[in-house]
């Protein structure tokens, strides 16, 4: 296709917004940014997608994110509200997880691609709990990603909360799905890493175990030091704070990603810096669960690579990023922290670096050779908008609603608002009923 008619913002490193220019496709690749004129020329009879005066973009990118966790909206929590985040756990997500059929995590994960692809989110990273529909739960959430035509990173959270057989299947969930991607992709769509949830609720046992099943080129995912909690129970387990103990077993990789790393010390930052680990910033969730934020400000300045996702929290990214510039300068009771700049490192290249990593090819840029993911926002700048102050734009002037095409792969998933691969009325109207019926089983427990 031939994408034609749009101010082109193409996020290379530097950045670039490009008038007068179309974007040819062939396949899920871009081949050529040039003169709309010379392109429309030598490609007449390809299909030609009209962006009308829009912004033309990279998909957004989500580095960390619960697809099991949509059927949480609106929830009542049994009892007093939780005073902490152990009790959050204890309370909400470890009884919502249980309560999962395979069908609930299907449609927990449709409803969420929905979201994704209405607010232009074109890759996400999953991690992913149903300690009662653990085998074959990741090929349950890959065929969603399929029909819909999105981007998914996937895992399944190992823990020994549910004992050592649900331990062992989390484990066996994890290697039979890395052994299936080695086979299938989905033509690059799908990718995929060795979930656990948290050093918290994994013994020395069951780490060397994880380990020793673990493929040597497979990064981990796992929750890190969201809350102190996470830190008093690595030192009575190993005598050792979270991020040693992970690189101790071996588990602090350079393609591993670290979720939150709010209660870090500056040797554990160190030794994410040393090993090329990657940490993910969420914002929302840390003030939801009232645990903090991580100082990623400093993490950068260290070389950690820092990234961007939602925690299951709306996949509309860019309000994870408006939270992210506006709560460390409250948080810091300081106007200067978290620059625009510094925020668009995280969000945009350092998310891309990380989506490149793990699919092993070009996302996040509108360039040749890129992967054809692009978003058409549909905003009128009222004030001059340009390379430089465009963080500025995003963070003040873009809203919900604004992405009017999503685009992955090549392949039209949303036109003009209007969604082209799923049923969104259908799978909301099915997921209402399913989620009733989880709810119920929620509260029996």
């Amino acid at each position: 296709m031939l994408i034609i008619n749009g101010k082109i913002v193409t996020w290379e490193l530097p950045n670039r917004i490009l008038d007068g220019r179309a974007v040819y496709i062939q396949g899920d690749q871009i081949i050529e940014v040039g003169n709309q004129a010379d392109l429309l020329n030598r490609y007449p009879n390809e299909e030609r997608v009209d962006a009308a005066g829009q912004l033309v973009m990279p998909g957004i990118i989500c580095a960390h994110t619960h697809f099991y966790g949509a059927f949480g909206r609106g929830m009542a929590i049994s009892g007093p509200a939780p005073k902490s985040f152990p009790e959050v756990l204890e309370k909400l997500w470890w009884k919502l997880d249980r309560a999962l059929t395979f069908e609930d995590v299907e449609y927990s994960t449709l409803v969420c691609l929905i979201d994704a692809i209405k607010h232009g989110t074109t890759t996400l990273v999953d991690h992913h709990a149903s300690p009662n529909a653990i085998s074959g739960s990741l090929d349950v959430i890959s065929d969603a990603i399929d029909r819909s035509g999105l981007r998914g990173c996937l895992c399944y959270e190992v823990t020994d909360r549910n004992g050592e057989d649900g331990m062992i299947a989390g484990v066996e969930e994890n290697v039979r799905f890395l052994n299936k991607l080695s086979e299938d992709h989905l033509n690059g769509r799908l990718a995929g890493l060795f979930g656990l949830h948290a050093s918290l609720t994994l013994s020395e046992k069951t780490l060397e175990y994880c380990v020793k099943n673990a493929f040597p080129n497979i990064g981990f995912h796992i929750h890190v030091a969201e809350h102190p909690v996470d830190q008093d129970d690595s030192m009575e387990k190993s005598g050792t704070r979270v991020v040693d103990r992970l690189a101790q077993h071996g588990i602090l990789r350079e393609n591993s990603i670290l979720v939150h790393a709010v209660h870090l010390d500056a040797r554990e930052i160190q030794l994410i810096t040393d090993a090329g680990a990657w940490v993910t910033h969420q914002p929302r969730s840390n003030m939801n669960n009232g645990v903090g934020l991580g100082d990623v400000e400093a993490m950068i300045r260290a070389g950690v690579k820092v990234c961007i996702g939602n925690d299951g929290f709306s996949n509309a990214m860019w309000e994870e990023w408006k939270t992210a510039y506006l709560v460390h300068k409250l948080w810091n009771k300081d106007p200067r922290r978290m620059n625009g700049n510094t925020l668009m490192q995280m969000a945009v290249y350092q998310n891309s670096a990380l989506a490149t990593s793990l699919f092993g090819r070009q996302i996040g840029m509108i360039t040749p050779g890129a992967q054809a993911d692009i978003i058409f926002v549909d905003y009128k700048p009222f004030t001059e908008l340009t390379a430089g102050n465009l963080p500025w734009h995003i963070i003040f002037g873009f809203r919900d609603g604004m992405v009017t095409t999503t685009i992955a792969a090549g392949k039209l998933l949303m036109k003009n608002r209007k969604i082209m691969t799923l049923d969104e009325d259908g799978i909301i109207s099915h997921a209402r009923t399913l989620s009733q019926q989880t709810h119920r089983r929620y509260q029996s427990m």
